[in-house]
């Protein structure tokens, strides 16, 4: 079923990039503008999009990253938002797996943050936000059964072509 995306308060939507390279997992992580902790792309609702496109527009504009996106959140992670005027916001998270199919060299915010693809042992140690690691580690575990089986399910999947 495809949804537009709500604005509920503190409500925003998130992309895990991964990508397939010798037969393991990698995880794209990119830095905060601010703390430069390591997170997954992020932001808050689009006006008519949905949760995945939302997710997906993100994975664009602050990673430069196009891919597959899933249509169904992977789960849910907290994290209070520090926003310019001082003010903590506490914000729900609902992440979207996305299987990267390009990389652009240029983006929206690429002079603003550092960029990592990780191995799943490497986005764990470097992600400080515990819930977030929980979803990381729950995808490593579903990533692991899909190359075990040698394919990926991707009738499900969006494509972003932004």
């Amino acid at each position: 079923m495809s949804r537009t995306a709500v604005h509920v308060p503190n409500v925003q939507y998130a992309a895990l990039p991964w990508r397939k390279t010798q037969g393991a997992i990698e995880i794209l992580l990119i830095t905060t503008r601010n703390t430069r902790s390591w997170i997954v792309p992020k932001g808050w609702p689009l006006d008519g999009r949905t949760p995945s496109e939302c997710a997906a527009h993100e994975a664009l504009e602050e990673a430069g990253v196009l891919g597959e996106v899933a249509p169904e959140a992977l789960g849910t992670f907290h994290y209070n938002k520090r926003r310019k005027s001082g003010e903590i916001v506490p914000c729900e998270v609902h992440v979207f797996a996305m299987e990267v199919v390009r990389q652009r060299r240029s983006w929206a915010e690429k002079a603003a943050r550092d960029i990592c693809w990780c191995s799943l042992e490497e986005a764990l140690a470097r992600v400080t936000e515990p819930s977030l690691r929980r979803l990381i580690a729950k995808f490593g575990k579903i990533s692991g059964r899909w190359l075990n089986h040698g394919a990926l399910d991707r009738t499900a999947a969006v494509t972003t072509t932004s």
